[in-house]
């Protein structure tokens, strides 16, 4: 491919990124821009962990979330049971008995074992999560009846020909109104992305208040993958922008929050290694100074002209008899059911949002306003639902 020498030279005159020495018209500028926030305090988020570096060159430090936190794959797990039965329902509808069947009995083998397992201690001594305290049998009870209620419904499809459809998933599991399930599938799911979010923010709130995170000169980034390719690539869509506007009291302004899903971020240090969490900081800050110095080019070269202004990171309230919804609408209470499901429709519907982002916002809001405390919290499909002590399966299925 032919490319004119003199034009060339033009263009990298303004901007070569590839040149190690940084020596463009906008390198220049996005080097001062670094330099102007060099001691600002970087926050950086991976699909598993997050980095803060204080600035000035002192040393980061780290703390895991996601699947890098106890109880994460134990709640994930109850969570994955209604799109888990929604898969072989889809199976099903395809033709594909043979392979529904299996995947079926599959499901129901892993249920029992869990039950087999589950307990309070589990919750209280194995596992160990402060944020559960004083809710540790609570919880077992809820993973008991979860894997009771799913084992019910899957051997009966099994038993029952034509039983199996997208009706009986929704009326005798996940909405339960058929069979008058005392807690729905639909209720549970909320339950788990609600404790994982009530984890995860009081671990976040305490780490970062021993920190004491200057939010007024901090930047936000979250890099990588979070999810689904397609998930959390923009404010609105990732939780993570969300929570962390709650816990700095919108002291952290959204215009400093970036999300940078084809920003490499660090693995998870291993041994208390953070040799490669250091080496990050200085591509993640320059690259950050990149996208802050070309935006202030915008009100010196177009002033006058309609200025760019912030999507909020929530969309519009829900009502009553809506057929459709484009953005997260806000949770106006633990009891707000109509809106609770309604995100979980659009977790799964919508490419762009996070699977377990249904509730996340809404609890670490209740656990802001409640001082960081747990227990202050109303955790909408646990506290105040009737699981009962002794599941409903069978006592021999126990075994």
């Amino acid at each position: 491919m032919y490319e004119s020498p003199e034009l060339r030279r033009l263009f990298s005159t303004y901007s070569n990124s590839k040149t190690p020495g940084r020596e463009s018209i906008a390198d220049h500028l996005s080097t001062l821009s670094m330099a102007e926030h060099r001691d600002d305090t970087l926050i950086v988020a991976t699909a598993t962990d997050l980095a803060v570096y204080p600035g000035g060159g002192a040393p980061p430090q780290v703390q895991g979330f996601r699947i890098n936190i106890p109880g994460f794959t134990e709640l994930t797990a109850i969570s994955h049971l209604g799109p888990a039965i929604a898969s072989i329902v889809a199976i099903s509808l395809r033709g594909e008995d043979e392979l529904w069947r299996r995947d079926a009995q599959r499901l129901i083998d892993d249920t029992r074992r869990v039950r087999a397992a589950d307990g309070t201690q589990l919750w209280q001594e194995s596992l160990e999560i402060t944020a559960f305290e004083g809710r540790e049998e609570r919880i077992a009870a809820m993973v008991d009846y979860a894997c009771a209620i799913s084992e019910r419904y899957l051997v009966r499809a099994l038993a029952e020909p034509g039983y199996l459809s997208p009706a009986t998933l929704r009326d005798d599991l996940l909405d339960g109104r058929s069979t008058g399930l005392p807690v729905s599938m639909n209720r549970i799911m909320i339950a788990t992305f609600a404790l994982y979010a009530l984890d995860f923010t009081h671990r976040l709130v305490n780490w970062l208040d021993e920190i004491r995170v200057d939010w007024d000169r901090t930047l936000f980034a979250i890099t990588g993958r979070q999810g689904r390719p397609t998930a959390g690539t923009s404010k609105a869509t990732t939780n993570l922008a969300r929570i962390m506007h709650l816990v700095s009291g919108g002291r952290l302004s959204v215009d400093r929050i970036f999300v940078a899903p084809t920003m490499p971020g660090f693995e998870t240090p291993r041994d208390g290694d953070l040799s490669e969490v250091v080496a990050a900081e200085e591509p993640i800050r320059w690259q950050l100074a990149r996208v802050m110095s070309s935006a202030e080019l915008a009100p010196i070269m177009y002033d006058g002209y309609p200025r760019f202004a912030e999507p909020g990171l929530y969309g519009p309230d829900l009502h009553v008899g809506a057929s459709s919804v484009t953005e997260m609408p806000r949770i106006h209470g633990p009891d707000d059911w109509l809106t609770m499901f309604t995100r979980l429709r659009l977790t799964l519907e919508d490419p762009r949002q996070l699977l377990a982002a249904g509730v996340t916002d809404f609890v670490a809001e209740q656990l802001l306003e409640a001082g960081n405390d747990p227990m202050a919290v109303t955790v909408p499909g646990l506290d105040g639902e009737p699981y009962p002590p002794v599941a409903l399966a069978a006592p021999e299925q126990r075994q």
